[in-house]
Formats: C-alpha cells, sequence, structure tokens
C-alpha cells in the first residue's frame, strides 16, 4: 500500500509511474484519497481543538462551582454537553472517512521502479541476460505430459478422480524427483544463508491482505469459508506476516527466510498446449525465499536473489533467461520483478520458473514492519521474496530436455538427492 506522505509530496511521479502499469484510474484514484486524507485531516483538527477547548471548560465548571457561580456553571455545562455531542458527530465521520481511504489506497498498485518499462504485456518484457544451451532432441523425442505416462511417474487421471483438473498425483520416480527437487532448493537456500522456515498453508484474512493478496487476488484464492481462512498461493505470504506489527532491530537485518509449501490456486486455465500436463496447476509445490532489509540494500538484495535462482538453474543444467518485466505485466505488489524462464525443448517454448520482486515499502506499510535507524528515527523496511523454485515447469524441463531413446537422464546435482541417475 502506497504511503500518504508520498501521494500527497509526489503526486505526479504516482500517476507518471502507474501510467507504466496502464492504470486507467490513477489519476483519480490518487485525486481522491489525497482529497479524502486533506477532509479527514481538517475534521481531525477541529476535533482536537474542540476536544481540548471542553476539556478546559470542565475544569473552569469545577471552578466556578467552587466559587459559587451555579449559574455560570451550568451555562457552561450545556457549551460542554453540546461540544461533546459535535465531538462525537465529528469522529463517526472520521470512522467513514478512513473506512473510504482505505478502500481506496487498497485499490492501488505500487509505483514501478524508474528501471522498469513501460508496456502493456509479457511482449513488452525485457530480456537482460541469457544462459545454456538449448538442447536437440532425438527423434521421437515426447512431451513431459507424453514421457509421464510412459515412465508411469505422475497421473492426472487419479487426480482428477480423487479432487479435480490441475491436482496430479506423482508416483514412484515422480514423487521422488519431487522430494528431491524441494530437499536441493532448500540446501542450496541454507548454503546462502536462509534460515528455512515451515509456516502453515493457510492465512487469515489479515495476512491476505498484509502481503497484498486481498484483495487484488481474492477470487484466485481458495476459501475455506467456515473459518475465514484462505489456502496461500505462495509462501511468501505467511513467512512475510511473520513480521507483521515487528519492530526490527537494525542490526538483524537483513532477514532471509525460505520455506517449502504445497501452494494452491483457483486461476481459470485454458485449452490448449500451453497450459497441458505441468504446465499450469491448482495444487503445485515451491520453495520460496523471502529478504525484509534496509530500503538503501534493497535493489542490491534483489540482484543477490537473482543470482541465487540463476545459480540453482545453471546447477540443474536448464538453459535460461532473465527478464526484466514491463509495467504492464508486473504483479500489483511489485516496484521491480525479474522471471527466470527455462528453455522446453520439447515444447519449443519458454516456460516461467520464478519471479524474484522488491516490493520496496509497499508490503512493510500494510503489515507496519518497521526499524529504528542509527539515528533513533522509525522507517518502514523494504520486503522481497522470490521463487527458488516452483517444481511443476522444473520438472516438465528436466523430463523434457534430458529425454533419450533409452530414459531420462537426471542432472549430476540432483542424483545425490534422488538415489537415481535415471528414469526408465
Amino acid at each position: 500500500m502506497l504511503q500518504l506522505q508520498v501521494l500527497r509530496e509526489e503526486t505526479s511521479r504516482v500517476i507518471e509511474g502507474l501510467a507504466k502499469r496502464n492504470f486507467k484510474d490513477a489519476e483519480a484514484l490518487v485525486n481522491e484519497a489525497i482529497a479524502i486524507d486533506k477532509n479527514r485531516r481538517e475534521i481531525q483538527k477541529q476535533a482536537d481543538d474542540l476536544k481540548a477547548k471542553s476539556n478546559a471548560d470542565s475544569k473552569k465548571i469545577g471552578e466556578l462551582m467552587k466559587a459559587g457561580k451555579v449559574e455560570e456553571a451550568n451555562i457552561l455545562k450545556g457549551s460542554v454537553s453540546s461540544d461533546k455531542h459535535h465531538i462525537k458527530v465529528w469522529e463517526e465521520g472520521l470512522v467513514d472517512l478512513e473506512k473510504r481511504l482505505q478502500e481506496i489506497l487498497y485499490k492501488i498498485p505500487n509505483v514501478p521502479a524508474a528501471k522498469v518499462p513501460a508496456g502493456k504485456s509479457a511482449e513488452d518484457n525485457l530480456n537482460v541476460h541469457q544462459h545454456g544451451t538449448i538442447p536437440t532432441l532425438y527423434d521421437g523425442a515426447l512431451p513431459h505430459w507424453e514421457l509421464i505416462k510412459k515412465y508411469d511417474i505422475i497421473d492426472f487421471d487419479l487426480g482428477v478422480k480423487i479432487s479435480g483438473a490441475g491436482f496430479p498425483v506423482y508416483k514412484g520416480k515422480g514423487a521422488k524427483l519431487q522430494r528431491a527437487l524441494i530437499n536441493f532448493f532448500l540446501s542450496e537456500a541454507e548454503k546462502a544463508g536462509y534460515t528455512e522456515v515451515q509456516p502453515p498453508i493457510v492465512v487469515n484474512e489479515a495476512s491476505g491482505y498484509g502481503t497484498g493478496q486481498l484483495p487484488d487476488k481474492e477470487g484466485q484464492m481458495y476459501f475455506v469459508n467456515e473459518d475465514g481462512l484462505y489456502l496461500i498461493p505462495t509462501a511468501e505470504v505467511p513467512i512475510t506476516n511473520l513480521y507483521r506489527d515487528v519492530m526490527l532491530a537494525e542490526e538483524n537485518l537483513p532477514i532471509k527466510n525460505a520455506g517449502y509449501t504445497p501452494c494452491f490456486r483457483r486461476e481459470a486455465g485454458s485449452w490448449g498446449a500451453h497450459v497441458r500436463g505441468l504446465n499450469r496447476l491448482h495444487q503445485f509445490d515451491k520453495v520460496e525465499v523471502v529478504q525484509i532489509t534496509k530500503p538503501e540494500d534493497s535493489y542490491k538484495v534483489l540482484d543477490e536473489m537473482c543470482a541465487h535462482v540463476q545459480g540453482l538453474l545453471e546447477k540443474l543444467e536448464l538453459p535460461y533467461r532473465k527478464l526484466l518485466l514491463c509495467g504492464g505485466d508486473m504483479g500489483f505488489n511489485s516496484a521491480t520483478t525479474y522471471d527466470m524462464e527455462v528453455f522446453s525443448a520439447a515444447q519449443q517454448r519458454w516456460l516461467e520458473v520464478s519471479s524474484v520482486s522488491n516490493f520496496e515499502t509497499f508490503q512493510a506499510n500494510r503489515l507496519k514492519l518497521r526499524y529504528k535507524n542509527k539515528e533513533g528515527k522509525t522507517q518502514l523496511l523494504h520486503t522481497l521474496n522470490g521463487s527458488a523454485l516452483a517444481l511443476p515447469r522444473i520438472v516438465a524441463a528436466i523430463l523434457e530436455n534430458n529425454q533419450t531413446a533409452e530414459g531420462i537422464k537426471i542432472p549430476a546435482a540432483l542424483r545425490p538427492f534422488t538415489g537415481f541417475d535415471s528414469i526408465n
């Protein structure tokens, strides 16, 4: 959530920045928020001034009564009563203004950083780095949705029987490959200095609002109505909310946490090869890395987090590219996002496997996540997160890119975790 001070003092920058997102309501919402805030502050001042007068008059009533000036005291009592009525009316009005202001602020997305290009869709993203050689497959190579049937390692029909479309059942070496990837990613995160946490996979409404999934992504989250809980779309939500309403000590920064969770997304699928098999699921596994940093350090940390993800892809021997997302393709909360995509040789296309984002103060403002600097000034922190990594498309690329006529080779870095070097 953008800070009111930023909206007031940097109005032009905010509106121009939001234009990169093609956010049509930017000017109207920003100006409405500023107008409500101005009205709110004026009423608050009037109420505070009247409270001070009422308190002074109440004290004076006692003095008049002691002095035997009963008539004057009674007149002043009437004035105090009238003042209290006006204060009550104003305070009730302030509650309504606060509610409306909050509703507006929740609708305004984060302002893209200066380096973020304008654009409408993925076609406008910038390819800033590419690594690895795209493999040439043997004649008769198959896409992963055929390979999983051939080697009986993932069963979508059983998932449909148990739950519905988008909930696969992993079996045998397929299940072991999943577990191996999770353990590999967590092991690498530990080496990079992240503390592993195992958070809940359901969160309350406050947590959803804290990291910005609510109200923006409400329709894409599974909701447990009886308990008012949401199944998490990513471990970012519970991990970042560990620090909601927390004042961190500067000497403990940066905070570096990593966690594995299943993730759940209701987003509607569409037909076609680009969403077949593991390309889009309602339930999937992911290891997430989260950092909380001082504002002046966050873009250096963003580069470090990208390098960590790139290192994972290189160890898995997967060709990848790094994209700087344009304003129109970024998430609601993000100020800057890099996507990592791996090349699927059997599908002949790039698959997104990670997003690494700097939210600057956007989440911290919602979370009331702060620290005191050396001068004793309280400041909002910057939050960052990244997929390190999401499993489904990684599995798809490993299966497709490493297939041979004899079977599927497991990348060397994974073999200590799988206990086998091929699927056949």
